[in-house]
């Protein structure tokens, strides 16, 4: 018999929350952190994207503050606080424990760097209960002395392998040594490394072991295959992929920002609507991307890892490598976007023969050899004698930017932060949802946009 929320400990204020949401089984990772950590032990916990690991530490995080109000809270205190590495992803949790907390008297603010830091400051003066930042931006903050660690009770970090990916292992240490000593420490990953394992090691004390999904796994709902083709044909053969299939809906990865720029505007040149995110994009660009894309007045976001890290994007049918990841581990990541909360997805690879090493690094991690489809008039060296297939003209959305052309990185006003992404800033008390500079993008509905943000699951929050 499955168990329910109320069976893992959690109050009624928070049951009704999940309920309000549709749901009433949790998912495998929320069954076995929720209950170790309301007992208030360390966690290390891994599983693949998409299963429902942000309530599975937003849940318990929310019910033992709830449990130990301030009568009074310090001026720029914080009692939890969160790490993401990206923007997109902290907006997703921020919006995970407002949703979440709906119900209880508990606040919770939003810090990413890139834009103004004033109305930041302003919503930090009082103290939040809930602090979710990335890691640059909270390192700002600290330098200015005005967000004060001091009094931080819970200390999680969400996606940490992608932290350590991303060069923040030094600001994360940083950060740790203004942190009390005396508190309770959440690690969740994708996966298991090795440099995972070192920090956890150094940050945990005799944690609860949690892991629902085998080590570098990917999804079995996923059909993956990979269509050889010399790379100067790649672009001609995936427009006429996404034209023979009829797709309405794909995420296409390529390894440079400007690769996915000049992607996005060819595609365009091909009749096809398309838009580009990543990191040199501001934030309102990027989430008006992400929020066509959802809602379907563009065919094709073109996106690079980082850019993409965070991003759940609901029955995703198709993604594409255009370019392999140089990290066996980031192309689990990729097709991990799609064949979420029981549907099937595809992922198709566009491989030419300088990427042959790192398919055969990817074949090693997954420990299988992905199907192979030659696609008739894309074969492979008959690049220098055959013309890409002519594909139809007719209007259709630009990609960001103005014409058509690659949005460039716009020019500062004024002295910008050297270090991270663009910034938003929220608060939120118990059932409000307060303005903010960057809010996450519209959605279809309340019952499943925001599983999407918690884990994507049937009937089960993530």
């Amino acid at each position: 018999m499955s168990q329910s929320f109320t069976d893992l400990g959690l109050i009624a204020e928070l049951v009704r929350s999940v309920a309000d949401e549709g749901y009433s089984i949790p998912t495998p990772i929320q069954a076995q952190a929720i209950p170790v950590i309301l007992a208030g032990r360390d966690v290390l916990a891994a599983a693949q994207t998409g299963t429902g690991k942000t309530a599975g530490f937003t849940l318990p995080l929310l019910q033992r503050l709830h449990a130990a109000p301030l009568a009074q809270r310090a001026p720029r205190s914080v009692r939890a606080l969160v790490l993401t590495p990206t923007r997109e992803l902290a907006a997703q949790v921020e919006e995970a424990i407002r949703t979440y907390g709906r119900h209880l008297k508990l606040s919770s603010a939003l810090v990413f760097g890139g834009v103004g830091i004033n109305p930041q400051i302003d919503a930090m003066r009082r103290g939040v209960d809930v602090l979710v930042a990335t890691p640059g931006r909270l390192l700002d903050h600290l330098q200015q002395k005005t967000i004060d660690l001091g009094k931080v009770e819970v200390l999680v970090l969400d996606e940490a392998d992608r932290m350590l990916d991303m060069g923040f292992i030094r600001d994360i240490r940083r950060i740790l040594a203004v942190l009390p000593k005396q508190r309770q420490n959440l690690l969740f990953s994708a996966t298991f490394s090795d440099e995972i394992r070192g920090l956890a090691n150094g940050l945990l004390n005799s944690p609860a072991l949690v892991e629902v999904a085998r080590r570098n796994a990917e999804s079995e709902l996923v059909a993956q295959r990979i269509h050889p083709v010399d790379a100067s044909r790649k672009r001609a053969l995936l427009s006429h992929l996404i034209g023979r299939g009829d797709w309405r809906q794909v995420l296409v990865f390529t390894r440079t920002k400007h690769g996915a720029n000049r992607l996005a505007e060819q595609l365009v040149q091909d009749g096809i609507s398309a838009s580009a995110i990543h990191g040199n994009k501001s934030q309102s660009a990027r989430t008006k991307a992400l929020a066509s894309f959802k809602q379907g007045s563009i065919r094709v976001l073109v996106a690079t890892d980082i850019a993409a890290r965070g991003l759940d994007i609901e029955e995703l049918p198709h993604v594409v490598n255009y370019e392999l990841p140089n990290v066996p581990e980031d192309y689990v990541h990729r097709i991990g976007r799609t064949g979420r909360a029981g549907n099937n997805g595809e992922a198709i690879s566009l491989v030419s023969s300088d990427e042959n090493a790192y398919l055969a690094d990817i074949e090693r991690l997954i420990k299988r050899r992905v199907e192979r489809e030659v696609i008739a008039g894309f074969e492979p060296g008959t690049a220098a004698s055959a013309a890409p297939p002519a594909a139809p003209r007719r209007a259709q959305a630009q990609p960001s930017g103005r014409s058509g052309q690659p949005e460039r990185k716009p020019r500062p006003q004024a002295p910008q932060p050297s270090r991270k992404p663009d910034p938003a800033i929220a608060t939120a008390g118990a059932g409000k949802a307060p303005a903010r500079s960057a809010p996450p993008a519209p959605r279809r509905d309340n019952r499943r946009q925001t599983p999407a943000l918690l884990g994507n699951q049937s009937r089960r929050p993530g």
